[in-house]
């Protein structure tokens, strides 16, 4: 158990230290203001304030995790050996920066709160970001730090040996869109016959009316493989579906269909099901409360992990409506334009209400890579190459690799060639050295 001293115990000072002592690097914490309980402590200690109290270890702390509310930061990032960081201590920390405090800024994602530009969708940009604009999106700069802190713990107590973590793979595969023609009704059917044979779109009519007549498969009906990788594999695939009516954002099939309910079914029996959020129901608690319910009747269990549709996250809005829902789980958070790490960790966290001041129990899961940002890389030697330096990186701090695909990602259509290839590359990756 490490005891850490700090002249006022707040929310935020419990929350930030739990995540990198407890979830990162496997350390019991407790935390004292009391100077006479911490002296009289025999195990690790530590304190965390404006001053050393004696020569125990000492982080100078920044104001900001005894502060409440928001306020514009003065922020400037610097080098810190193979990483970067900020909020100096200076000379009396046994660290240079007050990673507690850079942590904190970086998990709760304050800089969401203040006012930003948003893409088409209202979505968080990457561009947008301090981890983009400083040149460190592509490091989990948290847990790099929580190991820093280690070695300096270590230091201290060289008797101590943590438990040490492994590195490991979520695989996620998003379902937006089950078939690209079948199951989608008369008038959707004529529409989009209409739809390709005024755009020329010859092939892909040809195509349509083949799979309807049940001459080839619709190439979006990449289930069997889905099931078969995930019976060769060590680790639950999360498949989310998306059950929400149809609109202008979301085209799925109609849940009442049977077939569409027997789908999610037999794939519940393999892999872990979630729900993917309707783009409406990111905003309508209602619509959402109706779409779990829904979702929870097909697969016989409660829900315990969602997706929002088009990764859109509206904070903290959206992560308020899945707390009260009693959602245990959402991975909605990461980049769909850019490789790397949206809170700068390859570790699941606690979603920290900024405006309330406290710890929720919603557990979030960012992803690090979506197919459709390895789209940029235009040979499949570049996508593998941008693949492997990701899951590097998470391997150094031992931590969670989560990627994100989708069902259409492993059909023959020409744009995901050789993704098939790198789903194995992502599934091997935890068997290798």
């Amino acid at each position: 158990m490490l005891l850490v001293y700090t002249h006022k115990v707040t929310p935020r000072v419990k929350y930030i230290f739990r995540q990198i002592c407890t979830r990162i690097l496997n350390i019991p914490v407790s935390f004292t203001a009391t100077i006479e309980e911490f002296i009289a402590h025999d195990g690790l200690k530590m304190s965390y304030a404006k001053q050393p109290l004696a020569k125990e270890m000492f982080i100078r702390s920044h104001d900001l995790l005894h502060e409440q509310g928001l306020a514009f930061l003065t922020i400037n990032v610097n080098d810190w050996g193979d990483t970067k960081c900020f909020f100096p201590t200076g000379d009396k920390s046994h660290l240079p920066y007050d990673i507690f405090s850079a942590a904190f800024y970086l998990l709760t994602r304050y800089e969401e709160y203040l006012p930003h530009v948003q893409d088409d969708y209202g979505r968080f940009v990457a561009e947008e970001s301090i981890a983009y604009k400083h040149g460190f999106l592509h490091q989990p700069v948290v847990d790099v730090w929580a190991y820093k802190f280690l070695t300096v713990l270590r230091s201290f107590y060289p008797d101590f040996v943590p438990i040490k973590r492994a590195y490991q793979i979520k695989p996620i595969i998003d379902v937006p869109m089950a078939y690209d023609f079948k199951q989608k009704g008369i008038m959707r059917t004529i529409g989009g016959t209409l739809f390709d044979f005024g755009r020329l779109k010859f092939k892909r009519l040809y195509k349509r009316y083949s799979v309807l007549f049940g001459f080839q498969k619709d190439h979006f009906n990449t289930f069997s493989y889905i099931i078969n990788r995930q019976k060769h594999s060590q680790n639950k695939f999360i498949v989310f579906f998306l059950i929400g009516g149809y609109s202008t954002y979301d085209k799925n099939i109609n849940i009442q269909k049977k077939n569409f309910v027997s789908l999610i079914k037999s794939v519940a029996d393999y892999c872990k099901v979630g729900l993917k959020v309707s783009f409406f129901a990111l905003e309508d608690l209602k619509i959402l409360k109706e779409e779990k319910k829904t979702i929870e009747t097909v697969i016989n269990t409660p829900l315990e992990s969602s997706r929002h549709s088009f990764s859109k996250l509206n904070l903290p809005e959206s992560y308020r409506n899945l707390v009260e829902l009693e959602i245990k789980e959402d991975y909605t958070m990461g980049y769909v334009n850019a490789i790397g790490f949206r809170a700068s960790t390859c570790t699941p966290f606690l979603f920290y209400d900024l405006d309330y001041e406290g710890q929720t129990p919603l557990l979030l899961n960012t992803f690090h890579v979506i197919d459709s940002a390895l789209l940029k890389n235009n040979s499949l030697l570049d996508k593998k190459k941008a693949l492997n330096e990701v899951i590097k990186e998470v391997k150094k701090v031992n931590g969670i690799f989560t990627p994100v695909f989708h069902n259409y990602t492993f059909s023959d259509v020409p744009k995901w060639k050789g993704f098939k290839e790198l789903f194995n590359l992502i599934i091997d990756s935890q068997h290798e050295n």
